[in-house]
């Protein structure tokens, strides 16, 4: 094959060029076959990477063991390129195959498109992420992979220039690997974008963002969602110079083959060697199949857009591109592009065979059951029929068979025999894997999980100091800095002042800043700043000011962070720890018990309530040692009441799960936490004076609660429940109550009507009269529990009021 002289002069491998081309062409054929797919009825919902196949291979040259990706789901040919997803385990997940080893990135728990690789062994324990190329794992929310990207870079800064984690080569090689990330071109528009823009340019860190632009966002063009219709000139300010750090700007068109290269290599360099955060703006990129298999793109589209889209399809302009270089003739290529379709054809027969046939193998074993049963049974005729129909069902899934032997059991319920109690066990086999498919690894289930962390009971001497109760977790905080080089602390004022409460105070000073940092007012990057850098084997302490505040973030801390272990199955964990301060303060805006919507959006973080300074301390040693998230709620009024400070401040641990009675009695029992202990604890003082002995349980720990269900135990002695907190109406008192009551089955010990007492319906009004008639106070318990006392015993509690 002859190659021209100008060709010859740019050194081009022709054999790499080629297998670029094939690759290309691949990675296209399976996302024109995975739409055929849905249309077909094989899967529920298709969304491909078409159209964006070039850059995506441009990008993956530079891409190196330890690198990672943040991205989003058009990404399927870059995950391709740098060998981390097969095209059989692309169409497995779009089938939703429950394997690990048919779709690594999901077990089948996600839309197809989710790209991330396993990051744990089967223990749970991390892989030597330097020894691979990593992808973290994918979410649907546009712009949601960015404050996740920002951690990632900002973790390669930490291991170039924090000494102590020299040593970490399985996470790090002094801090030269770059987090890519990917975004198309409409999502840029979300604030996500912009605050992750923002941070990593004040920070300073190895990112190479690609924006995949091909100027719509479904059906709205570019001048809806960008100033200028350009990302790269609306942020051309961003550009370093002479006089100030800044991003380096690449603006490439997606079909230019060599163009793109360069790009990907520029930015590379400039990153890996430099840690300066570099934007790729890939312009003039197409989408042939439109956005997803909800729409075509011809109904917004105009003929003349969707004729240039043709032309510029970066396939046409590849091979263009490889013939006028005379690299391979149209029949090479010819050739070449046959074989990859047939390669992508095949992978998709091979993944829906392996799909289909782990249906089947459930569906054949109950047949036999069924069948059996059939000829036992007196509804024979029925099973019969039950039987055919779930054998002729076209593309049969579980919930088929789940069915059909559902309804055969409620048929023969006043039947006994033995072909009805083997289905009667393959339904609880059922269960019990389905319950493995699709409901495991809400959190972590390795030898790590907070759960497993043992119990050490804090020591205290005479010469334990009486301090106010900053200064424990400030002791704390202290020994967790100085026995592990991977904790870190970052948030809104924790560097130079040591946070608003002064729990950090004087830690930057003695750890560098590094160590102990402050950031600006983004609490979302936050947050992400700490995924990232837990991804990559860092123990961040993420502060968020005030509760109130965590609105800011709890996208990312719902969608991202507490869905991480849930829906990679157990393949990524980023155990990070997010520090705040709630309950009663001043006002709307910094009294904040938003607990009912926290407790329904972070399923899969541990959402910690201590009730004082040491509680929060052991929490914080537990967490430190654990594999788990954690959200851990410091009571706002608590940092200047006098505790005092354990002499194991650094070693003492508080058990997740498990409440504590701090006050035994036999009347009534109280479940209470944070803030609320000291306020039903002066209530029950008050009522033994009038003769009502009340029991107060301090459940510590909201998720997971009381994992021994020996809040129950109270009931059993008191036989009446009271339920306080101070969110609204509705919100944790009903789940403490849901979860003791019926979970556990208070409810049979009860000889009263459960009640709550919760804060008002609205947020709390400002100054002392305004939290005290918005959340509940000594004389609110003192009533609700005097009033329950009274309808039981009138004559010996009459009525106050």
């Amino acid at each position: 094959m002859g190659v021209s002289k100008a060709v010859s002069k740019k050194k081009i491998n022709v054999e790499e060029v080629l297998a670029d081309y094939r690759l290309a062409v691949e990675s296209r054929e399976a996302s024109i076959i995975g739409r055929k797919e849905v249309f077909m009825g094989k899967a529920k919902f298709g969304i491909f990477g078409d159209g964006k196949e070039l850059p995506q291979i441009a990008m993956a040259k530079v891409f190196r063991n330890g690198d990672f990706r943040s991205g989003y789901y058009r990404d399927q040919t870059f995950m391709f390129a740098i060998g981390a997803l097969t095209v059989q385990q692309y169409f497995a997940q779009l089938y939703a195959h429950t394997s690990i080893e048919a779709d690594p990135a999901s077990g089948g728990r996600l839309m197809n498109g989710h790209f991330a690789n396993r990051l744990l062994d089967e223990s749970g324990k991390w892989k030597a992420q330097t020894s691979m190329k990593n992808s973290s794992a994918d979410i649907s929310p546009t712009a949601g992979q960015m404050p996740r990207l920002v951690g990632l870079a900002y973790a390669s800064k930490l291991y170039r220039h924090i000494d102590e984690l020299k040593d970490l080569s399985d996470f790090s090689i002094n801090g030269n690997e770059i987090a890519f990330g990917t975004i198309g071109n409409a999502s840029t528009s979300e604030g996500h974008f912009f605050e992750a823009i923002n941070a990593a340019g004040v920070l300073q860190v190895p990112m190479v963002m690609a924006v995949w632009d091909d100027d719509y966002g479904i059906s709205v063009p570019k001048e809806y969602h960008t100033t200028k219709g350009s990302i790269s000139e609306f942020l051309a300010g961003l550009q370093r110079n002479k006089d100030g750090q800044g991003y380096e700007i690449i603006k490439v068109h997606g079909w230019d083959y060599e163009a793109l290269i360069a790009a990907f290599q520029k930015a590379e360099q400039i990153a890996r060697n430099e840690h300066v955060p570099v934007l790729v703006h890939v312009d003039q990129v197409t989408q042939p199949q439109g956005h997803s298999t909800s729409g075509s793109h011809e109904r917004y589209k105009s003929k003349e857009r969707l004729e240039w889209e043709k032309e510029h399809d970066c396939l046409v302009k590849f091979r263009e591109w490889i013939l006028s270089n005379e690299l391979a003739s149209e029949e090479q290529l010819d050739e070449l592009e046959k074989d990859a379709k047939e390669s992508a054809k095949t992978a998709r027969v091979n993944a829906w065979n392996a799909f289909i046939n782990d249906i089947k193998k459930d569906q054949e074993t109950a047949v036999v059951i069924l069948e059996a049963l059939a000829e036992e049974s007196e509804h024979g005729g029925q099973i019969i029929q039950i039987i055919s129909e779930l054998k002729k069902t076209l593309n049969p899934i579980r919930l088929d068979t789940y069915k059909a032997v559902k309804k055969v059991l409620r048929i023969t319920r006043n039947e006994q025999t033995s072909a009805r109690a083997s289905l009667v066990a393959w339904l609880k086999k059922a269960d019990e894997e389905n319950f493995k498919r699709f409901s495991s690894h809400v959190m972590s289930e390795s030898e790590e999980a907070s759960l497993k962390v043992p119990e050490v009971k804090p020591v205290f001497s005479e010469n334990s100091p009486l301090v106010d109760g900053r200064e424990v977790l400030q002791a704390c905080f202290d020994a967790a800095l100085s026995r592990d080089p991977r904790v870190f602390a970052i948030g809104e004022d924790v560097g130079k002042i040591g946070d608003v409460n002064q729990a950090f105070a004087g830690l930057q000073e003695k750890y560098g800043e590094l160590r102990v940092t402050d950031t600006g007012i983004r609490e979302t990057t936050i947050i992400g700043q700490g995924i990232g850098a837990a991804l990559r084997g860092l123990r961040p302490i993420t502060e968020i000011q005030y509760l109130d505040y965590l609105l800011y973030a709890i996208q990312t801390l719902s969608d991202d962070l507490a869905t991480l272990q849930y829906r990679t199955v157990g393949g990524q964990k980023a155990p990070l720890i997010i520090r705040t301060r709630g309950h009663r303060l001043e006002g709307v805006w910094h009294s904040g018990s938003p607990i009912g919507m926290i407790l329904n959006s972070l399923r899969g973080i541990n959402v910690l309530v201590p009730r004082d300074m040491t509680q929060a301390a052991g929490f914080y040693n537990t967490m430190l040692q654990s594999d788990d998230p954690a959200l851990i709620i410091e009571c706002l009024n608590g940092y200047r009441l006098k505790e005092r400070i354990p002499d194991n401040i650094g070693e003492f641990t508080v058990p997740v799960g498990v409440p504590e009675v701090i006050r035994e009695g036999a009347d009534v029992t109280v479940v209470t936490y944070g803030s609320m202990c000291r306020i039903v604890m002066q209530a029950a003082e008050e009522l033994a004076e009038y003769g009502i002995s009340v029991e107060i349980v301090d459940v510590q720990s909201l998720l997971p609660f009381d994992v021994h269900h020996t809040i129950v135990e109270s009931l059993k002695k008191t036989n009446r429940v009271v339920f306080a907190d101070e969110d609204v109406p509705g919100g944790a008192s009903a789940f403490m109550m849901q979860k003791v009551l019926e979970e556990q089955g208070g409810y049979y010990h009860l000889d009263s009507q459960p009640v709550t007492i919760t804060a008002a319906e609205h947020r709390p009004a400002y100054a002392s009269d305004g939290d005290y008639w918005s959340k509940p106070n000594v004389e609110t318990v003192f009533d609700k529990i005097y009033e329950l006392m009274s309808e039981a015993e009138p004559d010996r509690f009459p009525p106050i009021y």
